[in-house]
């Protein structure tokens, strides 16, 4: 999720009581220039690899409610049509999974909202109960054998509540804005507001998004842009996502688009998506040519095969894999919001957390990473900024708990970020940048589309360090009390 700087934030991926005090980039010639309204291009489809896919599902420990840990969906194929008038969704979601253990029936998350039309499992149709949010079918599974279900479903679609007091949002999911536009952020969950999935961030998967929309609005959700068809009075948009990923880092964006796009010194391309006729929304974007290649050289080249930024009327930021979102406001379409949610692509999206106890992995290490480019950028010397987080850390272990065993009512709180943040600046100061940033790229090496656990990254630091660092992990995360400076 974003984050904001010291008093009021808005961002999903940043601390909520952070208030920015950077002012976005002012426009600037060079970067008008740089990048026009262009038609997107439209990429080869690949063939789908599912053994990337394959996961090892839990119950989750903080959200039992969403999620399984019987089935680990491989690729969802989302064939979705909005109709803004009528406010309805008609979709038919493919899933292709295998069966993580045996099971007489089993269940996937979709909110009432939704009707189910037809349900079959590998090409029959099969027995099924749609109650609340729970989509149970009633036919069983043999561990480790693969199915496709499919479900046929339509409705008029909503947000759902947020286990959270932040003040940047409320609901998550499928949220649909006065004329009809549509724009989704779903973390820790929600994107059963819009599709049925196995909605826990240990089960990641492969995406294929087919979205036809009234034309000229536009349909963008994440990976490569594959197909885009306009007949009929509809535009049709394909993407496919062709690495796993965890169902809260999904997005859908529906409105009238214009689309444009940009390189890194690297050489990534970047699309950019934003509404049409608001070019300075673009001009904001252009921030992340600069800020991949900073990333970059911290943390290894950029770990997916496309990149881009949608640009959306949420109050939010969220790291969304390969199609940041960001929403309609200076400070979530400033430079540092846009650092923080290319850095999760690493440290997020790449890897991510197996349970949401372990959100901190996410957020901490783009937290001192956010703060290291400030600093680099903006004079601040990095010491003031870690000072300034240190007087606040105590507060927010008192207030939302340890960053590791936080309230569920408060997701997203500062704790997740501020505090791992310090930890991880105690280590790089222990160890030097280089060794520091060595690590850091290896962990990611060595977990490359997995979701992992707290035990895996002490593990890893441990043995890359040659060190006994799980007392000073859990002091960090576990503890109560903010720990002394030092390792």
């Amino acid at each position: 999720m974003g984050l904001a700087a010291l008093v009021l934030l808005a961002g999903c991926s940043s601390p909520p009581d952070a208030a920015p005090d950077v002012a976005p980039p002012a426009p600037s010639s060079e970067s008008a220039t740089a990048v026009a309204v262009t038609t997107p291009e439209v990429a080869e489809r690949v063939e789908p690899d599912l053994e990337l896919a394959e996961s090892t599902p839990v119950e989750d420990s903080v959200y039992p409610a969403v999620g399984g840990p019987d089935v680990d969906a491989l690729l969802y194929d989302l064939d979705l049509a909005w109709q803004p008038d009528a406010r309805t969704l008609t979709g038919t979601a493919t899933i292709t999974f295998r069966a993580a253990r045996d099971a007489r029936r089993f269940t996937l998350d979709l909110a009432a909202p939704l009707g189910v039309e037809s349900v079959t499992l590998d090409g029959s149709e099969a027995a099924y109960a749609h109650r609340g949010k729970d989509l149970t079918v009633k036919e069983r599974l043999v561990r480790d054998g693969r199915h496709e279900l499919v479900i046929a479903y339509s409705g008029q679609p909503g947000p759902v509540a947020a286990p959270t007091t932040r003040r940047d949002f409320s609901t998550l999911g499928f949220t649909v804005t006065d004329r009809g536009e549509v724009w989704t952020m779903q973390e820790p969950y929600g994107a059963y507001s819009w599709y049925p999935v196995n909605d826990q961030p240990a089960d990641k998967a492969l995406y294929d998004i087919s979205v036809t929309v009234p034309d000229p609005w536009t349909g963008v959700a994440n990976g490569r842009l594959v197909a885009d068809v306009a007949e009929d009075g509809l535009r049709t948009t394909e993407f496919q996502l062709d690495e796993p990923a965890s169902s809260y880092l999904i997005t859908l964006a529906i409105g009238d688009y214009a689309h444009s796009s940009g390189s890194s010194e690297s050489g990534v391309r970047l699309d950019y998506w934003y509404p049409r006729g608001q070019p300075l929304v673009l001009d904001d974007m252009t921030a992340a040519h600069e800020a991949i290649d900073w990333i970059e050289a911290r943390l290894g080249p950029y770990p997916f095969s496309s990149a881009g930024i949608v640009a959306t009327d949420s109050q939010s930021a969220m790291e969304t894999q390969t199609m940041v979102t960001i929403g309609d406001n200076d400070y979530v379409r400033s430079a540092p919001v846009l650092v923080h949610e290319l850095v999760h692509q690493w440290y997020g999206d790449q890897v991510s957390p197996a349970d949401w106890r372990d959100v901190w992995l996410n957020e901490g290490m783009t937290m001192l990473l956010q703060g290291l480019w400030e600093a680099d950028h903006d004079g601040d010397r990095i010491n003031t900024t870690i000072g300034r987080w240190r007087d606040l850390d105590q507060d927010l272990r008192d207030d939302y708990g340890p960053p590791g065993a936080y309230d569920p009512a408060q997701f997203g709180g500062s704790n997740v970020y501020y505090s791992p943040a310090l930890m991880w600046n105690e280590l790089r100061l222990e160890l030097g940048d280089d060794e520091f940033f060595r690590i850091a790229r290896s962990w990611l090496a060595a977990h490359d589309n997995t979701s992992v656990t707290r035990d895996d990254l002490y593990a890893h630091w441990e043995q890359e360090t040659g060190r006994e660092l799980s007392a000073f992990f859990d002091a960090w995360i576990l503890g109560r009390t903010t720990p002394p400076p030092g390792v």
